[in-house]
């Protein structure tokens, strides 16, 4: 079922005063206090990342901490903590969460991880895992990725407090036990991961980990669409057998090459009434089903904006929306992705292929709900500014006990492009 008649959003930005903010992914989540935590994300040498709190009831933003300052490194002149590029798992009235590189060496037309520093610095030192009392105000950095590597995802279990991640560019797995504090670190299953060479051992990463809170062991995709388990009893990091990503309908890819994120899934969440997860796939905007017990893959629909779906459309930011999550009724999953720009009826197009994670061309950002129960399809329309600029650079998304929703997204202030904070209309906002 679907609704045919999309409408128009309206987007409010807010401005948490930080000049050097770049695109972030993900590093936005709701807490059981109600309020909306933040980072945002720098590519400069000489500034780390920022997080912030957002309280809905009162619009007001507060500034929490440098990324740097966190992880002690204010004054050592390293490669800064650029982003965090995963969302906030809460535990027992703590926020985790865990830092990346946001400054780049570009190598062959790719961002890499740096292997000669700026003048004046050092070289990147990898990683922190990070926790945020929400009772006390106070952090605890629990330990660092080795090797120099940033984390480029990672996932909680909130029901024994273990954490599972992925490091880049290389891809090692990794678990972390938060009573033991021990990190254990497993080998890359895919090639060399993003530090790979084109057309041999490249292979792009996974964004999003999945955890089956009744066993504690986790998932994650590889490019090549195989699944992974990482069982934190065994200490094995384990491929399912018999099950995979390849389908037909998400699309044809070389996993061997950049520029997409080929057969993996780009988010997945736990839906508990079912004992299964929800996924979506990139490129292709196609939504399925996971059932890590019965160990089988079954596609449902194809939650990308109407437009897209009319048109035949991927979407343009080529390796897919993050911004993917279930809303406060704990059934309705919400969507932000890619619509076609249509000028004197001509679809405006993009390039055929890009070398990274990026735009292939421009288009609308369409806010897409699927409510599971009834498996209802609506989009709700493109998202516009007051300006009539529309949102781009949205991997992120977050709604509130209200039902208001909020992304971090490109805004244009004072002839100056930042990345912030935004809140949409939701159609389904609760009046006050």
């Amino acid at each position: 079922m679907m609704s045919e008649h999309p409408q128009s959003l309206l987007a409010t930005a807010y401005n948490s005063e930080f000049e050097l903010s770049h695109d972030s992914y993900n590093a936005l989540s709701l807490a059981s206090n109600g309020k909306i935590y933040y980072i945002l994300s720098s590519d400069s040498v000489e500034s780390a990342g920022q997080m912030y709190e957002f309280d809905p009831k009162t619009n007001q933003i507060k500034h929490l901490a440098d990324l740097n300052d966190i992880c002690g490194e204010s004054n050592q002149k390293h490669i800064p903590q650029g982003k965090s590029h995963v969302s906030f798992y809460e535990y027992q009235q703590k926020l985790y969460f865990s830092t990346h590189i946001g400054y780049y060496q570009v190598i062959d037309g790719m961002d890499r991880l740096p292997i000669e520093a700026p003048s004046g610095y050092t070289l990147y030192p990898g990683g922190h895992l990070l926790s945020y009392d929400l009772q006390t105000g106070i952090f605890e950095d629990l330990g660092i990725l080795p090797n120099g590597e940033g984390c480029v995802s990672m996932v909680m279990d909130t029901v024994r407090g273990n954490l599972f991640g992925i490091s880049w560019p290389t891809g090692k797995i990794f678990y972390f036990q938060l009573e033991s504090r021990q990190l254990h670190l497993f080998p890359s299953v895919s090639g060399n991961g993003e530090a790979g060479i084109p057309g041999e051992d490249f292979r792009s990463l996974c964004r999003s980990l999945l955890v089956n809170p009744q066993t504690g062991i986790a998932y994650f995709s590889t490019s090549e669409g195989y699944i992974y388990q990482i069982d934190p009893n065994s200490l094995k990091v384990e491929r399912i057998e018999d099950l995979h990503l390849r389908l037909d309908y998400f699309g044809k890819y070389e996993p061997k090459y950049p520029g997409n994120m080929a057969y993996n899934w780009r988010q997945i969440i736990w839906y508990e009434p079912e004992q299964v997860a929800y996924g979506v796939h990139g490129n292709s905007g196609y939504l399925f089903k996971f059932d890590p017990t019965h160990r089988s893959i079954e596609l449902l629909d194809r939650i990308t904006s109407l437009p897209s779906k009319k048109s035949g459309m991927f979407d343009q930011f080529s390796y897919g929306y993050l911004g993917f999550q279930l809303g406060p009724d704990g059934e309705t999953l919400y969507y932000l992705t890619g619509g076609p720009i249509f000028i004197d009826g001509k679809r405006l197009e993009g390039e055929k292929e890009i070398a990274k994670g990026a735009a292939k061309g421009l288009e609308n950002l369409h806010l897409i709900t699927f409510h599971i129960p009834s498996q209802f399809y609506q989009d709700h329309g493109p998202i516009f500014y007051s300006d009539g600029n529309w949102l781009q650079y949205v991997n992120s998304i977050a709604i509130d006990f209200e039902g208001q929703v909020y992304a971090l997204a490109r805004v244009n202030r004072n002839n100056q492009v930042r990345c912030d904070l935004i809140q949409i209309n939701s159609p389904f906002q609760k009046s006050k």
